[in-house]
Order: C-alpha cells, then structure tokens, then sequence
C-alpha cells in the first residue's frame, strides 16, 4: 500500500466510519500501540503500517469507531525506543506491535502485562524475546523474519551474480545480538564459496561511509546488507555507495531494489506486518499471546534491479532471472 493510500485508510476511517456507527449500540473503543523502528517521514514505514491498518480493516476494526490506534516512530534510536516505549505503556493499551529486535527488547523492559506482537524478529529464541517458537510464554509472540543462516543464502546469490567475488563485507551492528549470529554464519560458510569475509560498523552514517569507502579500495568485492534498523535508515546512503564503488550488493528485501539497490531475497515485509494484524484482532477478541504460536514467514521474494546490474557491468545469468518474482527494468 502506497503512503497516499496510507492517509486515505487513516482519514478515511476518521471520517466515514463514526457516521456508519450513527444510531447504533456504541462499541468498546479498544486501544492498539504501535512501535516503530523506522522514522515517521519514512515512506517504507508509513507503509508498513498502512499494511497492518489494512488487515485491521479486513477483522472488523475501525479507527475512530471501536479502535484508536497511537503510533510512535524510533527512527532507530536507543533513547527513543525507551522512552517511547515507556509512553506506549502509560496508555494503558490493549496489545502492542512492535517491529524489530530493538523495539520488542525495550518493550518487554516496559511491560510483562500488555499483550505484545512483533514483527521483523530473525531468532525469537536464540535471543530471548521467548521461550520457544510454539509456546512462547509470556506476554509475547508474534512474526519472526528470516532464520540465522538466511545471510548464507544471500552469500551464495551475491556469488552467483558476481562470480568474480572473492570478499564481501558484511554491514552489521555489533550490539545486535540477531545481527552477530548472522555473521557469524555466514564468516562460517564463506571459505566454501572462495570468499573472505570482514565486518563494516553501522552505528551512524559516518561510519558506513567511511566503512564501504575503505573496502572498495580493493577489488572483486561484494556487500552483504542485514537488515538492522541502522542500515534500513541508512538505505539510500548504502546504495548510492554501493553504486558509486561499483560494488554488487545483496539485501534482504523488495524496497531496497525498488530504491535502486541490485538484489533481495527475503520474505514479503508488507505481508508479514498485515498477518500480524490477525494476531491483534485474536488478542483484542480474548486470546492470551501465551496460545498463539510464533509465526515464520509464507512468502519469500527474490527482486532483481536490471538498470542496476547494468550499471555495475554485470551480466547476470538466465538461471538467476528465471528464478525472480520481479525484475525491476
């Protein structure tokens, strides 16, 4: 869903549907908070929600009629996931999303009673948002996005499109828990593709410039992008690099290539975070999140950037594009 679509649903659901309520028997006004990793000028974000605002929609619930719906937005900073976090409890909210690791932890430091659901989460487990994926206790569960070796698989595709690779950087916070197993992965499997592996710091957009920029000084090199909040508001910064040191870059989903990036392959962001609107409508309707099981990802998507690939004078091969559910031209 486009942002203009975005606003429409929101001004839409403000207008119309109090009107429709006229003459009925009031509903219960339930309250839904929403904690967002990304920036709230950013389009990728206001439609995320929008997506999860749909599938409210699609269970029956209605902003303004029988659901109010408070949206805070991170933009990727520790103090502001606290604080935000904090103030999305003092609400007194029925059941909270949240997208990303760093959004679920301060969260659940914020509240063991409010119902949460998240989304984007690699290794529920492994991490300790719960206690397992089929039962996951507590007052937690939600969608988990790509398992600890997906960066394996991007390795193997960036070293299918560019065959001449022989190192490839991985950009990657180091105070992600998530994020250091995925290296750690993928530092594993990298001899088996003749690959050598180093790490770029992706603490602010200093770093990552300074970090691609030394790496290109070298040729035959690749870029391996997890996708942690840092590199996700960083994205237009990481892609002109890439393009600028002419290095193939691989990323973990669609709206990196639609914004010029060469390659994803990852599940369907936008699907995960309607699905997650199931699981809110289930808690607001009486489920404990204790009974809802942790959710893997139905959809996966491999996006191609044709312009891209020309541009770093990469001929990518037939069996590569015959795998893509989209090539973008």
């Amino acid at each position: 869903m486009k942002r203009r679509q975005f606003i429409t649903l929101l001004g839409g659901a403000a207008a119309t549907w109090p009107l429709a309520a006229r003459g009925q028997q009031p509903e219960r006004m339930r309250r839904v908070g929403v904690l967002m990793h990304l920036a709230a000028d950013d389009p990728e974000g206001q439609s995320r929600v929008a997506a999860f605002l749909q599938g409210l929609q699609e269970a029956g619930w209605a902003v303004g009629r029988n659901v109010n719906i408070d949206v805070r937005w991170a933009a990727g900073e520790a103090d502001r996931f606290r604080k935000y976090a904090m103030e999305l409890v003092a609400l007194a909210p029925d059941v909270i999303l949240t997208s990303a690791p760093p959004s679920i932890r301060a969260m659940q430091q914020a509240t063991r009673t409010v119902p949460i659901v998240f989304v984007l989460v690699p290794d529920a487990v492994g991490t300790g948002i719960v206690d397992s994926l089929s039962r996951p206790g507590g007052n937690t569960t939600g969608f988990t996005s790509t398992e600890l070796g997906m960066p394996v698989k991007w390795l193997e595709l960036l070293k299918e499109i560019a065959p001449k690779m022989t190192r490839a950087a991985v950009l990657r916070d180091v105070a992600d828990a998530t994020a250091i197993g995925q290296f750690g992965a993928v530092k594993g499997a990298a001899p088996s593709f003749g690959v050598e592996i180093s790490a770029i710091g992706v603490r602010n957009a200093a770093e990552i410039e300074r970090g691609i920029t030394a790496f290109a000084r070298e040729p035959n090199g690749g870029l391996i992008v997890l996708p942690v909040p840092t590199t996700v508001i960083h994205r237009n910064l990481i892609i002109k690099l890439a393009g600028q040191h002419r290095l193939p870059a691989v990323y973990n989903s669609r709206y990196w290539i639609a914004e010029g990036g060469l390659v994803s392959y990852g599940p369907d962001v936008l699907d995960q975070y309607r699905r997650t609107a199931g699981y809110v409508d289930r808690i607001l309707r009486g489920t404990k999140p204790a009974d809802l099981p942790v959710q893997a990802p139905t959809k996966y998507e491999l996006v191609i950037n044709l312009k891209t690939a020309k541009a770093l004078g990469l001929d990518l091969p037939a069996t590569v594009l015959a795998r893509a559910d989209e090539v973008i031209e």
